[in-house]
């Protein structure tokens, strides 16, 4: 029913986009451009937030590594998203335990050390954990969720104010986008994020069979009390199977990548 109504939705306000990396019609009822500012916007406050609460990484080891990695991710996504070559790349990372990390749309990243302290990832499977979630940006997820969570009247309803540029409108998009990266990944999304990103990992030179040894790891964690990656990137056998049956098909992008 959720579907039929979203579709019916699609038509009548002209809100469905197709994303080219998926090729999926996606609910997009708001542009792209203030998908990505209010994104910014939002990542923007965060970071000052963490900042002034001491939380944000500079200048360590963990930062260069982490960035080192993303790096490579992002050579990847701008051949294979052109545009996003112009997207204002942020890389960071944050000094909180939880088990979590994300990428906004606009290519506004970050990582938790919990992740790194609790997973304790290769650089082939961090490098899995990254492509995963720049493949959510690449696909437009941000846009999707926010799309879908706007569909009130009330946030309709904001949605055209922002028209003329009403600056709470713009905050209610900033927020509405940082809801939209901790509202949990519909099982499709989740399958093409990994497919997206098992395949930049591979690109940027990263073994694919690491996602599976992550998702595994990131599994026996949830065991434990679960991770709060958990909670938006659910994990099931099905999906490691799915990898599974995906990484050899990487291995031929992988051994070129580090040829």
């Amino acid at each position: 029913m959720l579907r039929k109504l979203l579709f019916m939705g699609c038509v009548l306000l002209s809100g469905c986009a197709t994303n080219p990396v998926t090729g999926r019609h996606q609910l997009a009822l708001v542009p792209e451009e203030q998908v990505i500012s209010a994104s910014s916007q939002a990542y923007s406050a965060q970071m000052a937030e963490y900042q002034k609460k001491g939380e944000l990484e500079a200048n360590s080891p963990v930062v260069t590594r982490v960035r080192n990695i993303a790096s490579r991710i992002i050579e990847q996504a701008a051949r294979t998203r052109p545009e996003t070559a112009n997207w204002k790349w942020e890389v960071n990372v944050i000094d909180e335990p939880q088990v979590n990390a994300f990428a906004m749309a606009g290519g506004k990243i970050a990582v938790y050390t919990g992740l790194l302290e609790k997973i304790s990832p290769t650089d082939d499977e961090l490098a899995q954990v990254m492509a995963h979630e720049v493949a959510h940006a690449l696909a437009g997820h941000t846009r999707e969720k926010m799309s879908v969570a706007m569909g009130t009247d009330l946030a309709l309803a904001a949605y055209g104010a922002t028209q003329a540029a009403n600056e709470k409108t713009q905050q209610a998009l900033a927020a509405g986008a940082l809801l939209a990266i901790r509202l949990p990944n519909s099982r499709k999304m989740e399958s093409e994020a990994d497919r997206v990103g098992i395949e930049l990992a591979a690109k940027a030179g990263y073994d694919p069979n690491a996602a599976v040894s992550l998702w595994r790891k990131m599994a026996q964690a949830g065991n434990s009390g679960g991770p709060e990656f958990l909670s938006t990137h659910p994990s099931d056998e099905r999906r490691l199977q799915t990898l599974a049956e995906l990484a050899p098909q990487m291995m031929p992008i992988y051994k070129t990548a580090r040829r």
